[in-house]
């Protein structure tokens, strides 16, 4: 069986390769691999190699320990582990062993070229959704989903009802209405000037002419038993034509 070695290392890719090489010359059987005439042909394929003063690849050294220690290991009376350490190392073998089988294939069929073209496959969609959700779950996405949609559509025109709706009075018409108050009496309670005004807008409008009329000098305000009182001055033009002089 110790037959004469006269391969190299650079013949196998690793360790693995040179122990399918070992079980295909000694005939083993891969599925029931004798550890001990396995390691020692390995260990006469180290031992040559070393001899010959060349340098091992420390992968071959370590697998080389491996087979070592699981022979050592199946000379124990309990062999329980033995027997794992041999599947572990018998499911390697075999995996590599396909692996390169499968290659072999793949290399006919490329013709020498690196590359495999896979025919395209028909393949079945089943579009069926199988899963069962609780029906709380899907309103609650349901709703979410609808959510994102609306929320992309522009916003309804109730939503501008409180600013396009309402009416903007200026202060120029202000200062009319405040005018309006004096054609048949000259003095107006200031509460009064507000009297009329239905929205906010309106009461600013109203305020503002009052300023502005204060201002002008159209118009003079007083305080007569804690009230204020808004006069009218006739004569307005007259003032501040005076006042600028």
């Amino acid at each position: 069986m110790n037959s004469t070695l006269s391969f190299r290392l650079d013949d196998f890719e690793g360790p693995l390769d040179l122990l399918l090489h070992l079980i295909s010359k000694n005939k083993l059987n891969i599925y029931d691999i004798k550890i001990s005439e396995l390691v020692d042909q390995y260990m006469d394929y180290i031992n040559k190699l070393q001899q010959e003063d060349m340098d091992v690849a420390s992968e071959f050294l370590e697998m080389a320990a491996r087979l070592i220690y699981i022979k050592s290991v199946s000379l124990l009376p309990k062999y329980e582990e033995t027997e794992e350490l041999k599947k572990e190392l018998q499911g390697e073998l075999i995996e590599y062993q396909t692996c390169k089988l499968i290659a072999a294939m793949l290399s006919e069929r490329t013709e020498g070229f690196k590359m495999f073209v896979r025919e395209p496959v028909r393949v079945d969609i089943d579009k069926t959704y199988k899963r069962n959700h609780d029906a709380t779950v899907l309103v609650k996405y349901y709703e979410d989903a609808a959510g994102r949609g609306l929320r992309k559509l522009p916003p309804d025109v109730k939503a501008f009802s409180g600013i396009v709706h309402k009416k903007i009075v200026s202060v120029s018409s202000g200062i009319i209405t405040v005018l309006r108050k004096f054609k048949r009496r000259k003095s107006v309670k200031f509460a009064e000037m507000f009297r009329e005004s239905n929205s906010r807008s309106e009461v600013v409008a109203t305020f503002l002419a009052i300023l502005e009329l204060l201002k002008g000098k159209r118009i003079a305000t007083e305080e007569k038993n804690g009230e204020v009182i808004v006069n009218y001055i006739e004569n307005s033009s007259k003032v501040a034509q005076t006042d600028a002089e």
